[in-house]
Formats: C-alpha cells, sequence, structure tokens
C-alpha cells in the first residue's frame, strides 16, 4: 500500500477553492475556476434541463446570490479517480443548507467534476468576496461538471422560490 500524499492533488484544490466560492456565494469566483468551455449538466434526464454555459451559469448564481441569505454546502463523500477517458475526475455528494425568503432550503447533490489536463502553477485568483488562495497551491480548472439534483427539491421548492423572486422584481420595477 503506498502512503498517503503529503498534499492535496491539483484537482482537490480546485475543490477545495470551489467549496470556498460557494459558501461565500461568489460567483465570480466559481466560474474563474471553470474553463471557458465548460458546461454544467444536469441529472436526472427526466427533469429535462438544459446544460449551461459559463455566461448562464453566472447568471444563475448571480440570481441566488441575491435570494439567499446565507448559503454552506458541506462535502459528505469525496472520491478522486479517472473518468473513462483516463482525465482527472472527483466525485462529491454533497448537502446545501440556507435560507431563503420562502424559508430554509436543504438539498443534496451528486457532483461528477472533471478537470482539465494542465497544472495551473500560480495560486488561485479568488474573486468577489473570497480572498485568492493563500497558500499559491497548483490547481486544475474544471473542464466538465456534471450535477445530480435532488428532484424533489427542483419539484416542490424551486417553483415557489421563483415565485417570491419574481413577485420581488414586479416591486422593484
Amino acid at each position: 500500500m503506498s502512503p498517503a500524499p503529503t498534499e492535496p492533488s491539483p484537482a482537490r484544490t480546485t475543490i477545495t477553492h470551489l467549496l470556498t466560492s460557494f459558501n461565500a456565494l461568489s460567483p465570480t469566483a466559481i466560474i474563474s475556476l471553470r474553463t471557458p468551455s465548460c458546461t454544467r449538466a444536469f441529472l436526472p434526464s427526466s427533469l429535462g434541463l438544459p446544460p449551461q454555459t459559463n455566461d448562464q451559469y453566472l447568471a444563475n448564481l448571480t440570481e441566488m446570490k441575491g435570494v439567499f441569505r446565507n448559503f454552506e454546502v458541506r462535502v459528505q463523500e469525496c472520491i478522486e479517480g479517472k473518468d473513462e477517458d483516463g482525465g482527472e475526475r472527483i466525485v462529491l455528494l454533497v448537502k446545501a443548507r440556507g435560507d431563503t425568503m420562502v424559508g430554509e432550503y436543504r438539498n443534496e447533490y451528486v457532483w461528477f467534476v472533471g478537470f482539465e489536463d494542465e497544472v495551473q502553477e500560480a495560486g488561485w485568483a479568488g474573486g468577489e468576496g473570497v480572498e485568492a488562495g493563500k497558500e499559491g497551491g497548483k490547481w486544475k480548472r474544471i473542464s466538465s461538471w456534471t450535477e445530480y439534483v435532488d428532484a424533489g427539491m427542483v419539484r416542490d421548492f424551486y417553483p415557489r422560490l421563483r415565485g417570491a423572486v419574481l413577485e420581488a422584481r414586479k416591486k422593484q420595477s
């Protein structure tokens, strides 16, 4: 058996930055960790949710930031491995909790995160509300993201939240 690595892999360092960015509700920091061509795909496919480009995901995250008073993502399980093409992949089971204008948000996701081959030598720059990676560790940009979402949450909570957001917009107009 080989000894445990003394420092996290570049991909794992990216995941640490990603979680920090989510917990700070920093859309710019989240997007800064992705390649320009990265898309966010959703499962189960029966929900019919289309993939999101970086611009679409940034708009979604920016709207989310305006809705949540607080937000926290915690990792329950993290598995590092390879995808079918030999590329680096991390699979995460995460739980999220936050407070919104329509009540408490609790959700679970499974994230399948793929990475580009190139290692970023320079420390991560951070983003709005997130300090740059102080450790200056190596990291890799996210090249693919598939998210298995809680279908019950999509069915029950999101319509209520969407309605409240639209109502708030009307009042501001």
